[in-house]
């Protein structure tokens, strides 16, 4: 399947391992992704995310060879199976990471490339290093955006520069990314890897239950009327208070000290 994944410490990692075409994703490794989040998702030892790429590229997105458009000149092409696969395909990728109540960590280890970018772009932290690049070639190969692109890239950049990247191909480089909210962090090289792994360790020792209904407003905070994003934190501070992890935030507190949380 050309991927690795494992539990470790709280910590749910998956690496893309497929170096010889530069973890571009076949069939098998996108839907892969997906059963490994929903396991992660079920799994209460697994309070955080890893993803991460083999070799010297995070992933260049999905391989063409083995994608429905590839078809689009055969005879007997139906264009409905476009939209059926990726429903079923990078848009049930995107969803699940994007949706999964947990932290997720993007260790962006070399180029991203469209949907390969927006597989990073969809985790909660994006950390690259100097020579990391991200790449939109849809225009140059006639496509239209997808895998989320239309939807993640004009909140974290904005729309003229998501309109750049989109339409025109304007990459980013390293430090570069962080700059246009691309990413959350650029490191050396080398520390990429124990940057990431001390990151998703922290957030793996945080109150999971907590830290997913953050996620989940923030996520919806573009989408959401000031009324009900108000109403919807209401009820969740309300539910978070029904938690193991709250009592022990509460006491921790007041007995100034570190908190112990298990994410119950």
């Amino acid at each position: 399947m050309n991927l690795l994944v494992d539990v470790v410490e709280g910590v749910g990692s998956i690496t893309l391992d497929r170096p010889e075409a530069k973890n571009a994703l076949t069939i098998e490794m996108r839907d892969g992704i997906v059963e490994a989040i929903r396991r992660f998702r079920i799994d209460p030892a697994v309070r955080a995310v890893l993803i991460t790429g083999s070799g010297d590229a995070f992933c260049a997105g999905m391989d063409l060879s083995a994608s429905t458009v590839a078809k689009a000149a055969l005879p007997d092409f139906e264009t409905r199976s476009t939209v059926e696969a990726l429903r079923a395909g990078v848009h049930t990728l995107i969803r699940e990471l994007w949706e999964l109540d947990k932290p997720t960590v993007a260790a962006v280890n070399g180029a991203a490339v469209g949907p390969g970018a927006h597989l990073a772009l969809a985790c909660d932290f994006v950390l690259v290093h100097e020579r990391t690049r991200f790449l939109w070639t849809f225009a140059r190969n006639a496509l239209v955006v997808d895998a989320g692109g239309a939807y993640l890239l004009p909140r974290l950049v904005g729309l003229p520069r998501a309109k750049a990247m989109v339409l025109l191909g304007e990459g980013a480089v390293g430090r570069e990314a962080v700059e246009l909210g691309l990413a959350y962090r650029c490191v050396e090289q080398t520390d990429l890897l124990p940057e990431a792994r001390a990151l998703v360790t922290r957030l793996a020792a945080g109150p999971t239950k907590m830290l997913g209904m953050s996620k989940r407003l923030l996520n919806k905070s573009f989408e959401t009327a000031l009324p009900e994003s108000l109403e919807m934190e209401g009820l969740l501070q309300a539910l978070a208070t029904t938690t193991d992890d709250l009592k022990e935030g509460m006491a921790a507190f007041k007995e100034r000290r570190d908190p112990g949380y298990t994410g119950r």
